[in-house]
C-alpha cells in the first residue's frame, strides 16, 4: 500500500495530542526524580552523622534515625510514581505508534489504541497520587519537627 503525503499529514496530526502528553510526563518525571534526589542527599547527611563520632550530634541518634524513616516511605511513594509515570510514557508511545500502524497499514486497532490510552491515563493518575501522598508526608513531618522544636524552645510556664 502507497501513503500520499496529504495522508502522512493526517497521520501526524493524530499523533500530536498523545505526543504533548507525553511531553508532560516527562516534565512529572523531571519533578519526581529531583525530589528523589533531594531525598537521597538527605539521606547520606544523616547517616554520616549517625556514623559521625562527633559530639555535636550527641543524643540526636532517635530524631535522625525518625527522619530516615520517613525519608525511605518518601523515597519508596517517588519511586512508584517514577515506575507509573515510566508505563505512562511507554503506553503513549505505543498509542502514537498504534495511531500510525493503523493508518498506513489501514488495520482496525482503535479499541486497542484506546485501551492503551485509557491505561495510560490511569497510571498517569496513579503517579500523581504517589507523588501527591509523598507531598503530604513530608509536609505531616515538617509539621511535626516545627512543634517539636517549638515545644524545646518555648520557656516552662510558672
Amino acid at each position: 500500500m502507497e501513503i500520499r503525503p496529504d495522508e502522512i499529514g493526517h497521520i501526524i496530526q493524530l499523533a500530536i495530542a498523545p505526543v504533548f502528553l507525553l511531553t508532560g510526563v516527562g516534565t512529572n518525571m523531571l519533578v519526581l526524580t529531583n525530589r528523589l534526589a533531594r531525598i537521597i542527599d538527605r539521606t547520606r547527611q544523616l547517616e554520616e552523622r549517625l556514623d559521625s563520632p562527633d559530639q555535636t550530634f550527641a543524643g540526636q541518634d532517635e530524631f535522625i534515625l525518625a527522619e530516615l524513616d520517613v525519608l525511605f516511605r518518601r523515597a519508596k511513594k517517588i519511586n512508584r510514581a517514577i515506575f507509573l509515570s515510566t508505563s505512562c510514557a511507554l503506553l503513549i508511545c505505543m498509542v502514537v505508534a498504534g495511531l500510525f500502524i493503523t493508518d498506513t497499514l489501514d488495520l482496525r486497532l482503535a479499541s486497542l489504541i484506546a485501551g492503551f490510552f485509557v491505561l495510560a491515563m490511569v497510571t498517569l493518575t496513579g503517579s500523581f497520587v504517589y507523588l501527591l501522598t509523598e507531598i503530604l508526608l513530608a509536609t505531616e513531618f515538617m509539621n511535626r519537627q516545627r512543634q517539636q522544636h517549638e515545644r524545646r524552645e518555648r520557656p516552662p510556664l510558672r
